[in-house]
């Protein structure tokens, strides 16, 4: 578990947390809506761990009244006629990571803070009777609070949805429920409205490389790849720089990629088989081709290798870049897409990649 110093984006989140908790606003209910890997548990940890931090509890214990107003947000020359109490406050929201709940939180053992389990195909109703609302009646064993998280939270069916309404409605002034989902449209309107929403937004790529390669140690075409498949997901990032499985469908990708114009057309299918015997790998390989016949079309407009995504592969795309045209490589683009569509049609999945590899073949 870390706190907000280790957090890669998304700081008008972290400022909204922050101020909840320097102004004493904290509510009974947020909801972290995100795609998966984008960092909601990580937010949800380190605003638990901070609201249990016993050098942040100290630090705010002498409830001297606070401006109402954002600390985080405002211009330098309005921050200063705020008081130095509420300067303190603002500057007091990161766990200290020394005291005794930090350390428990940092191995996930605060008693405080309860994570609520469940199945993988759902959230029952006795999950969220059985572990929120039979246990928030009970007072915090050593805290200012008692904290639940909820991962996966979109998994509440209707009956779990309206247990946990009943808590949300009228909780104890020391209960927090952390929602985390991918999404919070399917929460009921009742919970919608008495949560705060979070709303994750992409993270810039830059942020994103920077990090993998200062913190990561990623080399920088490998940090570009991933920074480009992640889409402003630090998670998603970190995961495709390390992933050998990842590295090995890109290298398999570009090398058929390579000898696509010298295989007959009856040998495609066992050319493909790399792909037809692990169809969850369809998206990550349609999204290589896009990004690698984009890096063809970079490639043709500058005959340059700067800006290539693909940077070590640059002289395959060279190579690919003079057997097709401008207009054959923009159809490319266009056969990926409707394969794409096709897959989440549920079209024939074999017959879908040989056809658009029969495709590029015919522009190549």
């Amino acid at each position: 578990m870390a706190g907000f110093q280790d957090i890669v984006g998304h700081e008008q989140i972290i400022a909204h947390l922050k101020n909840a908790i320097a102004l004493d606003k904290v509510s009974h209910a947020y909801i972290f809506d995100g795609p998966d890997h984008a960092g909601k548990r990580m937010l949800a940890e380190a605003f638990a761990m901070t609201l249990q931090c016993e050098t942040v509890q100290r630090e705010f214990s002498d409830e001297e009244e606070t401006e109402q107003m954002t600390l985080f947000e405002m211009p330098a020359a309005v921050s200063s006629g705020v008081s130095e109490a509420a300067k303190a406050r603002a500057a007091m929201t990161e766990p200290c990571m020394e005291c005794h709940s930090c350390k428990q939180a940092a191995g996930k053992n605060q008693p405080d803070i309860i994570y609520v389990t469940h199945e993988k195909t759902g959230i029952s109703v006795d999950d969220i009777r059985r572990q929120i609302n039979g246990d928030i009646v009970l007072k915090p064993y050593s805290s200012r609070y008692k904290i639940y998280i909820v991962d996966e939270a979109e998994k509440m069916n209707v009956q779990a949805q309206n247990a946990l309404l009943k808590t949300v409605e009228e909780p104890p002034s020391y209960a927090v429920v952390l929602l985390l989902t991918t999404n919070a449209e399917a929460f009921l309107p009742t919970i919608r409205s008495r949560c705060v929403t979070l709303s994750l937004r992409a993270v810039p790529d830059e942020q994103i490389r920077a990090f993998l390669m200062q913190c990561c140690r990623v080399p920088d075409y490998q940090a570009d790849l991933s920074v480009a498949f992640a889409q402003g997901n630090v998670g998603r990032a970190m995961l495709l720089a390390s992933s050998e499985q990842f590295n090995e469908l890109k290298d398999q990708t570009v090398q058929l990629l390579r000898r696509l114009d010298s295989i007959p057309v009856c040998d495609l299918m066992q050319e493909l088989k790399f792909l037809t015997d692990e169809k969850e790998n369809a998206p990550d390989f349609l999204d290589l081709l896009l990004l690698f016949f984009r890096d063809v079309l970079l490639y043709k407009s500058t005959a340059s290798s700067e800006g290539l995504i693909f940077q070590k592969q640059a002289h395959i795309v060279r190579q690919v870049s003079g057997r097709i045209s401008y207009a054959g490589a923009n159809r490319v683009l266009q056969a990926i897409g409707t394969a794409d569509r096709r897959i989440r049609a549920n079209v024939n999945f074999p017959l879908t990649l040989e056809l658009l590899m029969m495709d590029i073949k015919e522009e190549m």
